[in-house]
């Protein structure tokens, strides 16, 4: 019986111990990722930017939006299946079977990434601007190689 008490003693004696010396950890991880999102947003996005790198552009917004993702959750569910159709898409273009419903696949899901995830704002216009693109080599994908 004694022992409980001391287990508890012990316990509640190390916990506050434990905030104090984690949160200026915390607080400096949830600055380095501020830090890093302001310099993923403030990169410039022209013509140049996109040509011949479309899926890896692309790729490379839904990596940064998942990384900023609660893990396990709806939204990184639907982050990874449109991570893998995107995939999937990238892999038959380069073997030069484009099919054009699979990017429609793409699309859709990445539609519902933007409609239904929760983003901020900056995130949900790069992400509707990474549609916006993707729509584009739908209708005009002879130009793109």
């Amino acid at each position: 019986m004694k022992i409980l008490g001391v287990t508890f003693l012990v316990t509640a004696m190390t916990a506050p111990v434990l905030l104090v010396t984690t949160r200026p950890a915390l607080a400096q991880d949830d600055q380095e990722r501020r830090r890093m999102e302001e310099r993923y947003h403030q990169e410039a996005r022209d013509d140049a930017w996109w040509r011949g790198r479309l899926f890896e552009r692309v790729r490379d917004d839904l990596d940064h939006v998942q990384a900023v993702t609660f893990k396990f959750s709806p939204d990184e569910y639907r982050l990874v299946k449109v991570k893998s159709e995107l995939n999937d898409l990238q892999d038959k273009y380069a073997a030069h079977e484009y099919a054009a419903p699979q990017l429609d696949d793409v699309i859709a899901a990445m539609q519902r990434v933007v409609s239904d995830n929760h983003l901020s704002d900056r995130d949900r216009d790069i992400l509707r601007d990474d549609l916006s693109h993707l729509r584009n080599f739908r209708d005009h994908h002879e130009g793109y190689r």
